[in-house]
């Protein structure tokens, strides 16, 4: 049987890219999005009630793997990435379907010149992410306090030291007006401590960056602690890098 599916609406998040999204939803408290529902379904009144709830079930399509097909096993981040599990136990992106369920903390409604926004936190998905449908999250439903859960039984541990020099300090408080939450949200995502699974037991140093919003995030990890160096936006790296080119001509 073929189905199609349409596309209810678009999701705004603060991720630009896969790496550093967190593995689930709620682990990121300062990761705010915005939901911009498409036409035919931007009606308000399809919207009616949602405000009754706090949080809402997201069904979604992992729209940057889906060419990429489905294996039978994969290796969970989990585990290390060093064990093989059946894809079905797993939210592994390559699926036989490319669908996703996420859960995220409704804060509030929008409608304005015509466009509804459902305004959202804790999300855990990938700017651009295609959102396929919405469900309130019921807890007497939902919640199951006696289930079981295998190896992810417990949230991984965001204990990673999370440090910032004087410059990105300066440079994200010239940004707080239009972003208050950008230092929480960068400190919890880098708690989370984002790397592969086999560089995490390396104590060397290690740098990395990585595009949140409209910035480009650079940290080092050295010893266990993480160090951001600079927040920059997008644009002014890239007038840098023209400056620097015409330099060398």
């Amino acid at each position: 049987m073929k189905i199609e599916l349409d596309t209810v609406g678009i999701i705004h998040t603060p991720y630009k890219e896969k790496f550093a999204v967190p593995r689930q939803p709620g682990l990121v408290s300062a990761a705010k999005a915005q939901l911009i529902l498409s036409p035919p379904y931007d009606e308000a009144d399809a919207l009616r009630g949602i405000e009754q709830f706090s949080h809402v079930w997201l069904i979604f399509a992992f729209h940057e793997t889906m060419d990429k097909g489905w294996n039978p096993t994969v290796r969970p981040p989990r585990l290390g990435g060093n064990e093989r599990l059946g894809v079905f136990a797993t939210r592994s992106t390559f699926r036989p379907n490319p669908l996703g369920l996420s859960v995220a903390k409704l804060d509030g409604i929008t409608i304005k010149n015509n466009q509804c926004i459902l305004n959202l936190s804790g999300i855990d998905l990938v700017d651009g992410t295609p959102i396929l449908d919405i469900k309130p999250y019921v807890p007497y439903a939902d919640s199951l306090p006696n289930a079981e859960a295998g190896y992810a039984t417990d949230a991984p541990v965001a204990d990673m030291q999370v440090l910032f020099t004087d410059e990105a300090v300066n440079q994200i408080t010239a940004q707080h007006r239009k972003h208050p939450e950008l230092r929480d949200l960068i400190a919890q995502v880098l708690a989370q401590d984002p790397r592969p699974a086999y560089k995490k037991n390396k104590t060397t140093r290690q740098e990395y960056g990585v595009k949140l919003y409209d910035f480009n995030v650079r940290w080092i990890v050295e010893s266990d602690i993480t160090t951001v160096v600079s927040i920059i936006k997008v644009e002014d790296l890239a007038a840098l890098a023209s400056a620097e080119e015409q330099k060398t001509d």
